[in-house]
């Protein structure tokens, strides 16, 4: 990949990296703005558990996303990103542009999708 292609990328990483970042900042406002609102209903206080769960878990989904930019970023500082981290092989820059974390190329990606669902036995 030459250095135009992988400053296009690492800006692409950035902008994702700094709109992720600020996700995370409002919905963990958010928790604690629900977590310090008084209830006084059981009710209320189970809806409020849940929404406030449900924005924590968001929050973490959030924070893993800025991990794999994180570790995308470090990946390109050594000379590796945008190549396959199961074969080596390089992964196609039609892929990175939709997925600029990608960590394998397409065809690893499948076979790792297929074995996964292989394991996860019958479903009902």
């Amino acid at each position: 990949m030459n250095h135009k292609k992988r400053q296009h990328f690492k800006k692409l990483l950035l902008t994702e990296l700094k709109r992720h970042a600020q996700h995370i900042n409002d919905e963990q406002a958010k928790a604690l703005e629900i977590a310090s609102d008084e209830v006084n209903e059981s009710s209320d206080l189970a809806l409020r558990d849940v929404i406030q769960e449900m924005a924590l878990k968001l929050s973490d989904r959030e924070s893993q996303i800025v991990a794999d930019i994180d570790q995308a970023l470090m990946r390109m500082e050594e000379g590796s990103y945008g190549m396959c981290v199961r074969c080596g092989h390089e992964i196609d820059e039609r892929r990175l542009e939709a997925v600029p974390t990608a960590r394998y190329d397409a065809a690893c990606q499948t076979e790792m999708e297929a074995a996964k669902g292989q394991r996860a036995g019958p479903s009902l």
